[in-house]
């Protein structure tokens, strides 16, 4: 069994290849393309192998070392390999612990590849992108319908949606706001940090930061979470009434229950609908038993990546993977 590392905790190849920018030299990537039975991870999930590095992984540890391997043997030649671990597989002494068999795709590729190129454009402009694969021949376009398909594999070539990843703007300054940042940041989320009237540099590194009173500059797309954690009446209810009329997915306000229903009647002064204040995560954050600012940004950020992850976790479950679904929190909950 591999023993982890920390770079086998990335979960994005698309990052990792963006600091491949420069280099002449072939990559390999491999992909979970299927799986029979349990896995601790879903199909699509990659690595990214280079002659000296490795980043991710396909399995409990299980198998990491090997696709390492014969990733090195397909960049020297440059030829794809399919391969077949656990149930199925011609290997008897790589044994999986989920009992499962799983496929994995392993292709070499160039960062001038057309197909990398195109993905790597829609990481950076937030725009999903429908990727397509045989392990010869890459295809890549972006991607318009709003309910991306799930990854598949027909035996011969695999398609998975790329979409943006996770965004969290954060409005505040306080220590709960700080904490919360510095969580999100751990968990390599892409982070804003607004504090209108704040300091004149970001707290820390990493961070986009704006002293904005609005959020409306932000493209606030259907990828990205607004946490409102200040406690300045007049801009929380602003912004708020600006983030709940957007495409963000989640949107939530710190505050005591008591304060509630004339929140909700100052939105709806600013002409928020009612069924965007629906859409309220008030009071924010998945439970309200801590209230230290680390408790509450744990609370806040478990709650964001639930309802994230959520909308593809009924069809994760329904497969193979090990997953779960929570209802979701509502205004007055």
């Amino acid at each position: 069994m591999t023993h982890c590392r920390q770079e086998d905790v990335a979960d994005d190849i698309r990052p990792l290849l963006s600091g491949q920018l420069s280099s002449p030299h072939r990559f390999a990537i491999a992909t979970l393309v299927a799986v029979d039975g349990p896995s601790p991870r879903d199909i699509g999930a990659q690595m990214l192998i280079t002659e000296q590095q490795r980043w991710g992984f396909l399995s409990g540890g299980c198998v990491e070392d090997d696709v390492a391997r014969h990733g090195g043997e397909v960049i020297e030649t440059d030829k794809h390999r399919l391969l077949r671990y656990g149930e199925g597989s011609p290997w008897f002494d790589i044994k999986l612990a989920c009992g499962a068999g799983i496929s994995i795709l392993v292709e070499s590729a160039r960062i001038d590849d057309p197909a990398i190129s195109t993905l790597l454009s829609g990481y950076r402009d937030r725009k999903p992108v429908l990727w397509q694969s045989d392990g010869k021949t890459r295809n890549a376009r972006f991607f318009d319908n709003a309910i991306p398909p799930l990854p598949a594999w027909d035996g011969s070539c695999f398609s998975a949606v790329f979409e943006p990843p996770l965004r969290l703007v954060i409005i505040g300054g306080d220590a709960t706001a700080l904490a919360l940042a510095g969580l999100a940041l751990h968990l390599e989320t892409e982070t804003v940090l607004v504090d209108p009237g704040g300091p004149m540099s970001a707290p820390f590194a990493g961070l986009a930061y704006l002293r904005s009173t609005t959020v409306e500059a932000l493209p606030l797309d259907r990828w990205t979470a607004v946490a409102v954690v200040t406690h300045d009446r007049d801009s929380d209810e602003s912004m708020l009434a600006a983030a709940l009329s957007s495409d963000a997915f989640y949107v939530g306000a710190i505050g005591a229950r008591s304060r509630l229903q004339s929140r909700v009647e100052r939105l709806q002064q600013y002409g928020v609908s009612a069924a965007a204040i629906q859409r309220l995560r008030a009071p924010i954050g998945l439970y309200g038993l801590g209230k230290s600012p680390r408790d509450i940004a744990l609370s806040i950020m478990s709650e964001v990546k639930r309802d994230f992850h959520s909308r593809s976790a009924r069809a994760r479950s329904e497969g193979v993977s090990i997953s779960s679904i929570a209802p979701s929190s509502v205004v007055g909950r």
